[in-house]
């Protein structure tokens, strides 16, 4: 598991932020603080609780809410769900759900986000 930071502009219907992201590929799913989230965009309830494992042993956390954000990378727009979990130590971490969904890829050799431009463009057949 490793980690990237980045500034990203996330964007919501209430509002829109500049922040030092995290991109970490040992998070299933990308996370928001609920502070950042309210202000954003309009806190919709999770169907249940979800239950997530920390790195800590024996740790876990919950979500029971949720936001849709679009967020830009370089100039790039994407969209995605984030899960308000309270206590992250950045404001918004970017996981590998949202990685492998926008075939986004961690150089960390260079501490750069790949992003394939072909995957932003809407197609309809």
């Amino acid at each position: 598991m490793s980690v990237i930071q980045k500034k990203l502009k996330l964007v919501g219907s209430k509002g829109s932020a500049e922040v030092d992201a995290v991109f970490d590929s040992g998070a299933t799913y990308s996370c928001i603080t609920p502070e950042l989230a309210e202000k954003l965009e309009v806190l919709v309830k999770l169907p249940e609780p979800m239950d997530f494992a920390t790195a800590k042993n024996g740790e876990r956390i919950t979500a029971i809410e949720r936001v849709s954000l679009n967020f830009y990378i370089n100039g790039y727009r994407f969209s995605d769900e984030f899960m308000l979990i309270s206590e992250l130590s950045e404001p918004a971490i970017i996981g590998a759900a949202t990685l492998q969904k926008w075939r986004l890829k961690l150089d960390f050799e260079h501490d750069e986000v790949i992003i394939d431009p072909r995957v932003t463009k809407l197609r309809l057949l």
